[in-house]
């Protein structure tokens, strides 16, 4: 497992120096090719894909579901950027936005992953509001998706049972699933401190997955409150820093990406907390940068070079030699007019 992600983690800062270099113009041009290229993959996932733990999520050791978290990220932010007061006109704005999230979510939840789906949703909804999208739009779509989930929960069993999970525990955390359970004995284990770094005892065949999902239970137990309080604060730190780089970006399109990445990032750590902490139903979704996972953590990795790439592109317009060329070119003049107005009034 290390040897693996020690190897993911180089790829994915590989892959992050290259992205950086990367202009946003190109970035907005390659929308289309990257959006098609996710459909691709989500459909050949569905048709030859491996099924893991009763699920088609990985495609020849690779999961396209994590592709699918980025590519509409930078495909919605291309086409929203494009529409600028258009995005209120529902026939414009609304419909056309919710066909393609809606085929892309419908996919992911073929494979079945409802955490994936609902992860994808939620960020574009935040990046649909913040193109400019007015309340009554936002309600509207709020309400096609909590319809669109009432009826999916309908149709998945495991769905029913994580939801009934969750009123469960609401009424008596003793009547928890056995996974949960875990969970939580090994949060309340850690105590203020933990109990050391690798000394915990609960990912010893008592909590499963405990180097994926439930991989915070196991950080809580080892570092205990202290270190749980600074992994959130880090994923603050990072929510932070991205939505300055947004706030701060000129361009619209540039302004999206960088919102809707820092948005998926913030989500997805707040889902896995959420569930881990017995706040919101039990998903299979992996904390960003700490569960271990190849696919998750190079296209993290990928999402936090575009970020820097929306910064530098802001940096690099903001003092390009081109614009200290032209500014020098007009203090010139001016000076050399200003000397011209002068020698004629002496005259």
């Amino acid at each position: 497992y290390a040897s693996r992600q020690f190897m993911s983690a180089g790829i994915g800062l590989l892959v992050l120096v290259a992205v950086v270099f990367v202009p946003c113009e190109w970035l907005r041009k390659s929308a289309v090719p990257v959006m098609g290229l996710t459909l691709l993959l989500l459909i050949l996932v569905l048709l030859f894909g491996d099924r893991e733990l009763g699920a088609l999520r990985a495609l020849w050791g690779f999961h396209p579901s994590e592709v699918a978290k980025l590519g509409p990220v930078l495909s919605l932010a291309a086409w929203l950027s494009s529409k600028r007061e258009q995005v209120r006109d529902v026939t414009y704005g609304l419909v056309p936005y919710a066909i393609v999230l809606g085929v892309v979510a419908g996919l992911i939840v073929l494979q079945p992953d409802v955490s994936v789906a609902i992860l994808i949703v939620v960020t574009a909804l935040a990046m649909f509001f913040f193109a400019g999208a007015d309340l009554f739009q936002l309600g509207v779509g709020g309400g096609i998706g909590g319809a669109a989930f009432f009826l999916l929960v309908k149709r998945l069993p495991h769905v029913v049972e994580r939801l009934d999970d969750i009123w469960l525990i609401w009424r008596d955390p003793r009547l928890a699933s056995h996974h949960l359970q875990q969970a939580l004995i090994a949060l309340g284990s850690g105590g203020l401190f933990g109990v050391g770094l690798g000394q915990g005892r609960q990912k010893l065949g008592y909590l499963p997955t405990p180097h994926t999902d439930s991989i915070f239970a196991v950080l809580g137990e080892e570092l205990g409150l202290v270190g749980c309080l600074l992994v959130l604060g880090l994923f603050a730190l990072l929510a932070y820093r991205g939505f300055k780089i947004a706030m701060s970006a000129t361009d619209p399109f540039a302004a999206l990406l960088a919102s809707g990445i820092t948005c998926w990032l913030a989500f997805q750590a707040i889902i896995n907390i959420g569930v881990i902490t017995g706040l919101l139903p039990f998903t299979g979704s992996a904390l960003p940068f700490v569960s271990y996972g190849g696919s998750s953590l190079v296209v993290s990795l990928a999402g936090v070079g575009l970020l820097l790439s929306v910064s530098r592109s802001r940096k690099a317009r903001r003092v390009s030699p081109r614009g200290q060329g032209a500014r020098a070119n007009l203090d010139r003049r001016g000076r050399d007019r200003g000397a011209r107005v002068s020698r004629a009034g002496r005259n």
